[in-house]
């Protein structure tokens, strides 16, 4: 932004120092924070509407910024006008783009303009939601948000829960929950040394999100404590493997204690048998945990709910709007039936805790997750919901899935490529391979082959910084990645990821 009138004058005021960084011991005075935060908005909103002009990725090698700054901190102080200058020129220009239209890898996080304007009220009153008495906003905020959000997501009232940061965080404290509910009591005595309640095991497909078996690591539990069950032929948990693995274990004295089935897999968007999984958990007394991330968001649209079957029998699920609810970074709603789990796993009140000046009884989070210590999330979805409404997220979404219906269709029509993955969702997993090669793809050499020339093909078109892809590798086949979630995203940023792909093949094959 270059200033001009008013907006010079404003920013004069800020490249001189303030009488407050001189020599003062307090804060930034409230008349240049004004000032600032009015610049600062309009330095945000022209990057909003200038995203779609940058390169999505930054053209720059590992270090290049690091060697641009100076390695020893300002002794004294700087102007907050130099600062913001620094926005444009450091910030920006080295930053992958996620809220790019063309961003189609991985799954978006758009910070979205409510979401954007919560956070800012959020950051001004700093709130510590760990206690209901250090802030009673931020605790009753989230319990109204979280009721929210289940309802909208179709779920019944014997779900409570709470906001975290990600979804291995989320999962991490399902798994806990699920331990103590196995009566190990695992957080008071700890699994060391305690060879009469065999290894615990926890069950999840091979597709399934490398969280859970970081959340086995983490608890104690060991990597090998997270069991990879087979998949079928379009990436969903195989129940007869499931229940074979179960078996085996009991048979070798080992302890299952939870499953982890998953609506909307990473690499796929696979969206495994919950229903026969929650009634293999029941049988068996085994947590289930639903890990819908990234799907559980199309729950909010009641025609796509037949992907949800059996998931309300959970005993715990993830879901995060910062994926698909267009709510900046970080926000993940975990949601349960067992609510009492979750406190027995990670309640621990010391004197300086305990609160001692109101009868009824609150939610104090802290003792429902490691950290104590928390962020006040639920204002910026309180915003999010308000501005878009759930009818109005419920658009944003189907039309998503209805973009990636369309791409697949496209896809399937074509000679020279091939969808290796059902869209459930809004992601189309695909490869190029030439019509001539159809029959013998799973030859060694063609697969090698096949697999150098996609690389190559996404390569190149995230080198025109029109358009961002990923990959994944699906039945060992280099996979591309077409993930559509992004608010911004529009009709035609599909169409061109779609034509750079085929003209880059056409290159390719030339």
């Amino acid at each position: 932004m270059t200033p001009t009138g008013d907006d010079a004058g404003l920013r004069a005021v800020l490249d001189r120092l303030d009488p407050a960084q001189l020599g003062g011991l307090g804060d930034m005075s409230p008349e240049q924070f004004r000032v600032a935060a009015h610049l600062t908005a309009d330095l945000l909103a022209d990057y909003l509407e200038q995203v779609e002009d940058f390169a999505i990725l930054p053209a720059m090698e590992p270090g290049a910024l690091r060697d641009r700054l100076p390695p020893s901190p300002p002794e004294g102080p700087e102007p907050i006008g130099a600062i913001l200058a620094d926005v444009p020129r450091l910030v920006v220009p080295n930053a992958t783009h996620w809220q790019h239209p063309g961003f189609l890898a991985y799954f978006a996080t758009t910070a979205s303009g409510p979401g954007i304007l919560g956070e800012f009220v959020t950051a001004v009153l700093g709130q510590n939601a760990m206690l209901w008495r250090t802030s009673p906003v931020g605790t009753e905020l989230e319990e109204v948000v979280v009721g929210w959000l289940r309802r909208a997501l179709g779920l019944p009232d014997a779900f409570d829960g709470l906001l975290t940061d990600t979804a291995s965080t989320s999962s991490l404290i399902a798994i806990a929950a699920a331990r103590e509910a196995a009566g190990m009591d695992a957080a008071a005595r700890g699994l060391a040394g305690r060879p009469e309640i065999g290894s615990p095991v926890v069950y999840a497909s091979e597709e399934a999100h490398s969280s859970i078996e970081k959340a086995c690591m983490t608890l104690g539990l060991g990597r090998i404590a997270c069991r990879r069950i087979g998949t079928d032929a379009v990436y969903a948990m195989r129940i007869d493997a499931l229940e074979a693995a179960i078996a085996e274990d009991r048979a070798a004295g080992r302890a299952p204690i939870a499953v982890v089935a998953t609506i909307g897999t990473t690499s796929s968007t696979a969206v495994d048998p919950v229903a026969a999984i929650a009634e293999i958990a029941e049988r068996d007394g085994l947590w289930l945990h639903v890990d819908g991330a990234y799907g559980g968001a199309a729950a909010l649209v009641p025609e796509r709910r037949g992907l949800f079957s059996g998931w309300e029998r959970a005993d715990s699920i993830v879901v995060n709007p910062h994926k698909w609810f267009f709510t900046p970074l970080d926000a993940s709603l975990l949601l349960s039936r067992r609510m009492p789990s979750l406190r027995a796993a990670f309640s621990l009140v010391p004197e300086y805790l305990r609160t001692l000046d109101h009868a009824r009884p609150v939610h104090d989070f802290n003792e429902y997750q490691p950290q104590l210590g928390r962020r006040m999330r639920a204002l910026k979805l309180w915003f999010l919901v308000r501005y878009f409404g759930v009818d109005g997220l419920r658009r944003r979404i189907d039309a998503h899935c209805r973009l990636a219906e369309q791409l697949a269709a496209e896809v399937d029509a074509h000679p020279d490529f091939e969808r290796l993955a059902p869209v459930p969702f809004s992601t189309v997993c695909l490869r190029w391979r030439p019509a001539e090669l159809a029959g013998h793809e799973d030859e060694p050499d063609v697969r090698a082959r096949l697999d150098a020339a996609n690389e190559r093909l996404m390569a190149a078109v995230n080198a025109t910084g029109e358009i961002f892809l990923s990959h994944t590798r699906l039945h060992d086949r280099f996979t591309i990645r077409v993930a559509i979630g992004n608010l911004r995203t529009e009709r035609r940023h599909v169409a061109r990821a779609w034509a750079l792909l085929q003209a880059e093949a056409v290159r390719l094959a030339g």
